[in-house]
């Protein structure tokens, strides 16, 4: 019988393998060699998409009956940005000083390889013989990517062959000083918007013969900046709405320009919808053009909607293995930017933990080499726990 892994190990190797998005680099086949002698069946599922890059993804499932308990991760990563201020290889996967360093140690290959190490240790008493449950690994080379090749589209792919997640578990960074400190049970949602506010070009001199469209689009965002989303509620903070660029890309100090432009993004809560927001932005726009004329012209993209796995079972049994492990009782957050959660939310109830995420995406990005075996054991005792009914279907 298989012996159980060292998740470290893991750690290192994936490191090892350069997988910055949307390329592979061997990480996914790492994962399936650690998987495919626990007798996981493991499915490459790639996609594509016209002007999106091809994207490689994993799933990996042992077992065919329910209750499915799901492990959703990435194995892509961002760029290593500046490399003269690492003061590693980032590519290395070097433990120093107790200090397991390396592009995707803390996002998020650590938490997928604990969750490897994890899974054998049951596989290894025997546990989850066909037919009394499954464990699955969805993994994702396309989470710092786009997201259009990646975990949606093997959602569908599932679904569509009648595949039935019941619970699923996302090991992003999560937690914020330490490990244990904080758990995601829902996350905010996201909506970018780009609008051009049109007009007519001249010269300063002569501005009755031009149509400035810049004062529409300051009033425009005056408007929006001034409304109070929301105060938030019990489990998400307030909505925000955010400028993030105003430009007329002009140079010339003598020109009315024709066109101004500006980027907002907003980061709402349940009490939205991207519709809603997008209903409510339009309407703004429209007033103003009525009061002061002129035209604009006004795109958006919803990356995610808000969403919220209320507290009860599924949420208390992982708290409950955090707590046994670290001692500490995690935060239930909905804090953060977006995550393949999003995605999953619309096929079974998730909850995202995993390690601390205060060097995600930074040179010289690490974890305590510790908190990789102490993530294994929480898994560990998530998947026993669940397995053996705590959860309520």
């Amino acid at each position: 019988m298989t012996a159980a892994y060292d998740p470290l190990e893991i750690a290192v190797e994936l490191i090892r393998c350069p997988s910055v998005t949307p390329r592979d680099e061997g990480a996914l086949a790492t994962l399936a060699g650690y998987l495919a002698p626990l007798g996981f069946s493991c499915e490459r599922m790639h996609f594509s998409d016209e002007g999106t890059p091809d994207v490689d993804n994993l799933y990996a499932r042992l077992g065919s009956g329910a209750p499915h308990f799901c492990f959703a991760g990435h194995t892509d990563v961002v760029p290593v940005g500046d490399a003269a201020a690492w003061s590693v290889d980032p590519f290395a996967g070097e433990i120093k000083a107790g200090k397991l360093f390396g592009r995707g140690a803390a996002d998020m290959k650590g938490s997928m390889a604990s969750f490897v190490a994890a899974a054998s240790r049951l596989v290894r008493e025997g546990k989850l013989i066909d037919g009394e449950g499954s464990i699955s690994l969805l993994i994702t080379g396309d989470e710092e990517g786009p997201g259009i090749n990646g975990t949606k589209k093997m959602l569908q792919a599932l679904s569509a062959r009648g595949e039935k997640i019941d619970h699923c578990l996302v090991g992003e960074p999560t937690c914020v000083a330490k490990l244990g400190d904080m758990m995601k049970i829902g996350r905010r949602g996201s909506i970018n918007g780009w609008l051009t506010v049109r007009g007519t070009q001249g010269h300063v001199a002569y501005p009755h013969l031009a149509d400035n469209p810049i004062p529409r689009l300051l009033e425009m965002l005056k408007r929006l900046d001034a409304r109070v989303l929301d105060q938030g509620n019990a489990h998400f903070q307030p909505s925000n709405f955010e400028i993030t660029s105003v430009d007329v890309g002009n140079e010339t100090t003598n020109l009315i320009p024709g066109t101004a432009r500006a980027m907002m993004n907003i980061r709402f809560n349940d009490e939205h919808t991207g519709a809603s927001l997008e209903a409510w932005m339009r309407g703004v726009f429209d007033q103003v053009v009525q009061e002061m004329g002129g035209a604009y012209e006004f795109r958006t993209q919803i990356s995610g909607e808000s969403f919220i796995t209320q507290p009860g079972t599924f949420s208390a049994l992982i708290a409950a293995a955090v707590t046994k492990v670290t001692g500490l009782t995690p935060e239930l957050s909905t804090s953060g930017g977006t995550s393949d959660a999003r995605f999953i939310r619309a096929y079974a109830p998730v909850v995202e933990f995993g390690l601390a995420n205060q060097t995600m995406h930074k040179a010289d990005e690490h974890v305590p080499a510790g908190d990789i075996g102490r993530l294994a054991d929480i898994y560990e005792m998530i998947l026993r726990g669940y397995f053996a009914g705590a959860v309520a279907s």
